[in-house]
């Protein structure tokens, strides 16, 4: 009963961690979104994006609001974006954005998960060239060229349209997304985003094994697990 209640345990405060760390994510995002704009979803698109994705995760109502209210007071935390470009183990690519407060502390706090790597920060632009920066748009579907037609008549400059098991996915430049978003819902009432958000992808992808994919899982562990970083994007094929 002793080893099962310990287990138990075990996953009860796995689980809380994971919860507070996504709530701490949103909450930053979804202050940062309602500070740029007005703390308003229906006229800031941006902020609008940010509750869809949070409630899809499963992030609670009251976290929510509490970071939407807190941005529509005054005072309260000064974040600002920083990212962060480096060369990680077997020469993988990782690019760590993050919201902080405390741009000192965040530059240190990567700094050190890459030293303990064995790895190290690059010159910003030295990584992200090796990458496309791009608004993604997927849902369930399989008419690839109505969707395509969609984007043209709202005149939506789409980079490229994947049709493939059943999912469509829409890739566009970042200035396009609530654009393109917009056009897909009008032309597609109903429709049901998997994913919505801009983001890094590699133009080519790397493969890890051995000591190299160990190390870079761990790499990989140690920045999500900072309170400050958003997404860590990266260019290796992770085993499923």
């Amino acid at each position: 009963m002793g080893r099962i209640f310990e287990k138990r345990k075990e996953t009860i405060f796995k689980t809380a961690a994971q919860k507070s760390k996504l709530y701490s994510k949103y909450g930053r995002q979804l202050y940062m979104a309602a500070k740029n704009g007005v703390p308003d979803p229906e006229v800031n698109s941006a902020l609008r994006s940010v509750i869809e994705r949070a409630k899809r995760d499963n992030v609670a109502s009251h976290v929510i609001e509490k970071a939407i209210q807190k941005a529509a007071g005054t005072g309260g935390e000064d974040f600002q974006a920083a990212r962060y470009e480096g060369f990680g183990p077997g020469g993988s690519l990782l690019i760590v954005e993050c919201l902080t407060d405390n741009v000192t502390r965040t530059f240190s706090d990567v700094r050190g998960c890459f030293h303990r790597a064995g790895s190290k920060l690059a010159a910003t632009g030295s990584v992200v060239i090796s990458f496309d920066h791009l608004a993604v748009l997927s849902f369930k579907g399989d008419d690839e060229e109505k969707v395509l037609e969609a984007m043209f008549a709202a005149d939506v400059a789409v980079e490229e349209i994947e049709c493939e098991d059943g999912t469509v996915t829409i890739f566009a430049p970042p200035a396009e997304f609530s654009k393109a978003k917009t056009a897909l819902l009008e032309a597609f009432p109903g429709t049901e985003l998997e994913i919505q958000e801009i983001r890094f992808l590699p133009q080519a992808s790397k493969s890890l094994d051995g000591e190299d994919l160990a190390s870079f899982e761990k790499l990989l562990g140690t920045l999500n697990d900072l309170d400050d970083v958003q997404e860590v994007y990266h260019n290796v094929v992770l085993p499923s």
